[in-house]
């Protein structure tokens, strides 16, 4: 119960600037109708129970399932097998996952139904399947994860060259939109689980870069789509998006609907543990128990936490972008700095990692440093992502393709554990917050702006946030080497004058 009550104390820490951020806008800059505001405040507090309940969850429950599966894919040392096992979980575990249904649904009402949402749900999958598959390979195998991550962003790269600005958008979104709240946890916990059973040298190395690895499949694969069905130049549906009305009835309407998409996202996990079980596992009852009532917890926390975000959050987005955007557009990096700084800490994957940062590291990386690290990052991230949106030509590639650049060059400069935190950082930190009230702003700024489009400048954001932090841990990552260089040598120095 001390996890739980640790856990709950970080959640309301971590979700109480944001909702201030937005009263305060509310009350000064942008007017909000007061049944809105009032439909926020109880998100917000749906989100905070929620989301205290599903990291508890998450820690008893999917975390523990995760590394079970890891040893089990692990012991069989059959290449095939790690990589169809490997498959088969990170294509299931996709479908299931509530972050890429929001996104997939948006896709398909900004595009006016020319991109069916089932459409992009199962290319994504299929993404994250076959590159899921690979990262357990690499660990198996002992690859570099740098020049693993090398090649996968180069192949991104030409593929990047044949397909349109809103599809480069989608693509990449769709990577951000892919690592949230439910999948995040159980791809850490199966590349500790292959990790720690491989052993050796490099435990702590492998443990980190799987959530990058599935990042990466997502975009390839919307892009092969694109390509392979010829789709071009699809204009943005900015009446699409419709306001909620009345305080109560959006919840009463949400909330259903949360509890049975939560179902659909713990049913394939749940099924392939009690088969597993069955086969491999054979846990004893206690245990057993343990992880069963975890993955309650992780159901009523996921269903609590996305109706806050759903009905509460999103809308709210929408009209402060579109309001800012219309009355103070010269505001909108300065909020998006701020907005930025505010909202990965009320990410649920961004806890999850960063507490198993400091468990495998041995609190040698502390949380709280990798929190200030990402939390500057992703601030820096969606200032960029508004100023593209003010500025007609200014690109998503203008951005996107330094960024990544730097950061394929900063993986060959420190230590190798810095790039797999960078790259599982840049997954995590675009999860359920980004995707619902960051990038909904987005699309209500761009819907404002004359000069913007909503397929195009909506989307890309989540982008935006999942490349920031790929430079800002590494570069973290490098302030670390040069501080151990510096104290060996202290060290030396020291020994000789003795």
């Amino acid at each position: 119960m001390d996890i739980f009550r640790k856990q709950f104390e970080e959640v309301i820490l971590s979700v109480l600037p944001i909702t201030a951020l937005v009263i305060v806008l509310s009350f000064t800059v942008v007017p909000i109708p007061n049944e809105m505001l009032i439909r926020f405040i109880i998100g917000a507090v749906l989100l905070t129970l929620g989301l205290g309940i599903f990291l508890f969850g998450a820690t008893i429950g999917v975390s523990d399932i995760g590394n079970l599966m890891g040893e089990t894919i692990a012991k069989s040392n059959n290449a095939f097998i790690v990589w169809g096992l490997g498959f088969l979980l990170g294509f299931l575990i996709t479908i299931a996952e509530p972050d890429m249904q929001i996104l997939a649904h948006q896709v398909h009402i900004a595009s006016g139904g020319v991109v069916p949402g089932t459409l992009t749900l199962a290319v994504v999958a299929l993404g994250v399947g076959v590159m899921v598959g690979i990262g357990l390979l690499r660990i198996l195998f002992g690859k570099p994860l740098n020049k693993t991550f090398a090649v996968a962003y180069f192949l991104m790269f030409l593929l990047g060259l044949g397909v349109t600005e809103e599809f480069l958008a989608i693509s990449v979104d769709s990577s951000g939109a892919t690592t949230g709240a439910m999948t995040t946890p159980f791809i850490l916990a199966l590349g500790y689980g292959v990790s720690r059973l491989k052993g050796g040298k490099t435990v702590e190395e492998d443990s980190f870069g799987m959530v990058g690895m599935a990042s990466a499949g997502p975009i390839l694969a919307v892009m092969l789509m694109s390509l392979i069905l010829r789709l071009r130049n699809i204009q943005g549906d900015p009446e699409a998006f419709t306001l909620s009305t009345g305080i109560l009835g959006p919840y009463l309407r949400t909330l259903p609907r949360m509890a049975k998409e939560s179902v659909f996202t713990l049913l394939p996990l749940t099924v392939l543990f009690l088969i597993f079980d069955k086969v491999k596992f054979k846990l004893n009852r206690r245990h057993k128990s343990t992880i069963l009532k975890g993955l309650v917890y992780t159901y009523v926390g996921l269903t609590l936490f996305l109706t806050g975000v759903n009905a509460g959050f999103m809308e709210v987005g929408r009209v402060m972008g579109e309001g800012i955007a219309l009355n103070h557009p010269w505001l909108l990096p300065v909020l998006g700095f701020f907005l930025g700084m505010v909202v990965v800490l009320a990410e649920p994957a961004v806890h999850v990692l960063t507490i198993q940062v400091e468990e495998v590291t041995a609190g040698h990386i502390k949380r709280k440093v990798i929190l200030i690290a990402l939390s500057a990052g992703i601030a820096l991230a969606v200032s960029m992502a508004m100023l593209r949106i003010m500025i007609p030509n200014l690109r998503l590639w203008h951005i996107l393709l330094p960024g990544f650049a730097f950061a394929a060059f900063l993986s060959f400069r420190v230590p190798p554990i810095f790039v797999g935190i960078a790259y599982d950082s840049g997954g995590v930190a675009s999860g359920p917050m980004t995707a619902t009230f960051v990038l909904a702003f987005a699309q209500g700024a761009a819907n404002a702006i004359p000069t913007a489009d909503v397929m195009v400048d909506g989307f890309g954001v989540i982008a935006v946030v999942a490349m920031t932090p790929l430079v800002a841990i590494q570069l973290l990552g490098l302030i670390f080497k040069r501080k151990a260089e510096r104290e060996a040598k202290r060290e030396a120095q020291y020994s000789y004058e003795s």
